[in-house]
């Protein structure tokens, strides 16, 4: 049995992960200041004997005593993390640093959530770890995107200069039940417009490409990374190399949904990349690990999820 932490414990991913690591028996402590957490998502684990729930901002320093943390604390759709760009760019830093010195303190191993969006608007394809990103320092997305590889950087630092075990992921687009619905993501606000018949809304020509892995594949993912050997630091992308249009998952959505929702074109964002999809051959090498979940199968059950939501 391991104490675990989980920041941004009570988010989309991170409740997941929570469920996941009680049913594997850990004790878990979940951290979350409910920016874009809610306590609805970890509901079901409230009153467990292994379970604690703690409203803390990682901006500020936090101790216990912990085996394991994974780090996942941030805003992570544009809509959110454009909010307050200052104090994304401090959860992405200070948060990390504050993490760090609790590993260290405790001696436990952190898993740091990093994000594809490191490698920006990416200059290969498809992106590999050795990419060093394409990434405009000084745009509306940087917060978010220099945050996370500043937080890189951080956990390499302490790995080299204290042995901190650290291990570094990164998260392409992901997906499945406890997203918000006003999340800015493209497959929630897809089916949610879909669902009430509103128009689909398309930014740019809808040729730019992603890959998306759903929920369970990425929880799977995360605990594979952490349970290798000490010093294999990644980082490694954890993500679905199936790629898809924007235009093509609009159609896919339309059907699955049946939907009478027409499809509009808006302006493309300010540096939103053109192409995103993981090479995921060190994950495969080192994890054993690829996603099994397929597209349709998992936009099945999120549409269902969705449908209870806006039921309520």
């Amino acid at each position: 049995m391991k104490r675990i932490l989980v920041t941004g414990g009570a988010g989309f991913i991170g409740s997941h992960l929570c469920t996941r690591l009680i049913e594997e028996g850990n004790i878990v402590i979940c951290l979350d200041n409910f920016f874009t957490g809610s306590k609805e998502n970890i509901s079901y684990l409230t009153g467990h004997p292994r379970f604690e729930l703690i409203e803390h901002d990682i901006i500020n320093p936090f101790w216990t005593d912990v085996d394991e943390i994974y780090n996942l604390a941030c805003p992570a759709s544009p809509i959110h993390y454009q909010h307050d760009a200052i104090k994304t760019a401090k959860t992405a830093v200070f948060g990390t640093f504050n993490m760090l010195g609790l590993a260290k303190r405790n001696k436990a191993k952190i898993l740091q959530a990093s994000t594809s969006e490191v490698y920006g608007d990416p200059l290969s394809h498809p992106q590999r770890e050795g990419d060093w990103g394409n990434v405009n320092p000084i745009g509306y997305r940087s917060c978010y995107d220099e945050g996370k590889r500043c937080a890189e950087t951080l956990c390499m630092d302490y790995y080299r200069q204290h042995g901190v075990l650290v291990k570094i992921i990164r998260i392409f687009n992901t997906y499945g039940p406890n997203m918000l619905t006003d999340d800015g993501r493209v497959i929630s606000n897809f089916v949610v417009q879909a669902l009430q018949d509103k128009d689909i809304t398309i930014y740019g020509d809808g040729k730019q490409t992603r890959s998306f892995q759903y929920i369970d594949d990425l929880v799977e993912g995360m605990m594979r990374m952490m349970a290798t050997e000490d010093h294999f630091t990644g980082p490694v992308n954890i993500g679905n190399p199936c790629e898809f249009s924007i235009f093509e998952l609009a159609q896919k959505i339309l059907e699955l949904t049946c939907s009478h929702s027409n499809i509009i074109f808006e302006p493309l964002p300010h540096d939103d990349p053109r192409q995103r999809r993981p090479d995921i051959t060190l994950a495969r090498e080192k994890l054993d690990w690829e996603p099994h979940i397929h597209l349709e199968e998992g936009l099945t059950k999120v549409i269902d999820y969705f449908k209870s939501v806006l039921a309520k």
